[in-house]
């Protein structure tokens, strides 16, 4: 059963990976996460409407550092989407993929939201790395507004401030 006794962001956080940027002008490296102290996270990606075959790919690496000490990609398998316009889109389609670092969503024509949830037994824990990045390479030569942002949850530590996640 779910404990309703806490306020969201006592058991949660939301944490700014990269804020609204034209995502054709340049790599979107977004901020490292230490998900060491949380049950899940979930990376996600709030994207315009652009121009067709400019796809954003969002990329997963994990690292032993807040500053990307030994990156290496962090692989997944599922990504869930909503694509189209925000009124006539209110479920969650679920893509299944072979495990990659990346995902394409085919949305570049279409506003998106695009979400990739990670567990820290996903990660090379028993060698250190216990931080997470959601990063977008530059997405081709056509504007293209998006955001990422990334919501850990399963705060193992309930309490009225939320533990650091950036150090």
């Amino acid at each position: 059963m779910t404990d309703f006794n806490h306020e969201f962001l006592e058991i949660a956080d939301i944490i700014p990976a990269f804020v609204p940027v034209d995502l054709h002008s340049a790599a979107n490296g977004g901020q490292w996460v230490d998900i060491k102290y949380i049950g899940r996270l979930l990376c996600v990606l709030l994207k315009a409407a652009g121009t067709t075959g400019d796809d954003p790919v969002m990329t997963l690496k994990q690292a032993t550092s807040n500053a990307g000490a030994n990156a290496k990609p962090l692989t997944f398998t599922r990504a869930r989407t909503k694509i189209g316009a925000i009124a006539t889109t209110p479920q969650w389609t679920m893509i299944t993929q072979a495990a990659a670092n990346t995902f394409t969503p085919t949305s570049a024509a279409s506003p998106a939201v695009i979400a990739v949830e990670v567990q820290p037994t996903d990660l090379d824990l028993n060698n250190g790395f216990n931080f997470v990045q959601l990063s977008i390479p530059m997405t081709g030569t056509n504007p293209q507004l998006g955001a990422a942002f990334y919501i850990a949850y399963g705060i193992k530590y309930a309490q009225s401030t939320t533990p650091n996640e950036l150090v």
